[in-house]
């Protein structure tokens, strides 16, 4: 039987290529998003590849939503083997005190709050099978601040710290905790931060040479593919002109 992987977020950049990796490699899959047709688009693409699909559409930021969903779950498809929590967003890029008060609640009801809904359910069937892999996708904004970015870095900054805790809350359960912590992915990422603005976002890498997403699935992947008794606790994965969020080399 194949196990299940669950990705939320995955309907774009570093979910989708993860969700990809994991039906390449025989993975059965539940993917979540806000955006009906590219589920649909992806479940057709990975049944083609030999491997079962369980779609859900809904905003992780609500979280009535997100419990309706997850409850609607049939029984063969509860028992999850690893989830990837990826679903998150920057919104905006201002100085502190120029902040936008809706970027700021879309961030942490995304990034934090989100999480928080998903894993709490998906948690507790890992906890009943006393097996599991819960994997976080952070960010090097986690580990450091950058101009403009606080409240982005802050919920960074509580997804890193969530992944500790969980670890620490977990481990004697048998399920495994790891986090990812990515610097500049050339994805969605920017024109969705820049609020649609495709040419600004593009500007955020056409100077140096950007991560894939398809860079960041395989160490998710990497992780959950290692034998019982490892965990990877964290990956920090920049470009190689990238040494801090907000140091970087030009391409010359």
């Amino acid at each position: 039987m194949a196990q299940i992987v669950m990705v939320t977020g995955a309907t774009a950049g570093i979910g989708e290529a993860t969700a990809r990796l994991f039906a390449t490699n025989g993975y059965d899959l539940i993917l979540t998003g806000r955006r009906h047709m590219r589920l649909e688009r992806l479940q057709k693409e990975f049944e083609g590849m030999g491997v079962k699909v369980w779609t859900l559409c809904f905003d992780i930021r609500n979280r009535e939503a997100t419990e309706e969903a997850l409850a609607k779950l049939p029984q063969e498809w509860t028992e999850i083997d690893v989830l990837v929590n990826n679903a998150g967003l920057a919104s905006g890029l201002n100085s502190f005190e120029e902040g936008d008060l809706e970027d700021w609640e879309k961030m942490i009801d995304t990034n934090i709050k989100g999480l928080l809904y998903v894993t709490r359910i998906i948690s507790k069937g890992m906890v009943a099978q006393k097996a599991g892999h819960i994997i976080n996708v952070g960010s090097v904004a986690g580990k450091f601040a950058y101009p403009n970015g606080a409240v982005y870095s802050a919920t960074k900054y509580a997804v890193n710290s969530l992944t500790q805790g969980m670890r620490i809350d977990l481990v004697k359960h048998g399920v495994k905790v790891s986090q990812v912590s990515p610097g500049l992915v050339e994805t969605e990422f920017s024109e969705v931060r820049f609020h649609g603005d495709k040419e600004r976002a593009k500007e955020v890498y056409n100077w140096l040479d950007p991560l894939k997403a398809e860079d960041i699935a395989e160490a998710i992947y990497w992780m959950a593919s290692r034998p019982p008794h490892v965990n990877i606790n964290d990956i920090w994965i920049m470009p190689s002109a990238q040494a801090s969020p907000a140091y970087t080399k030009k391409n010359t």
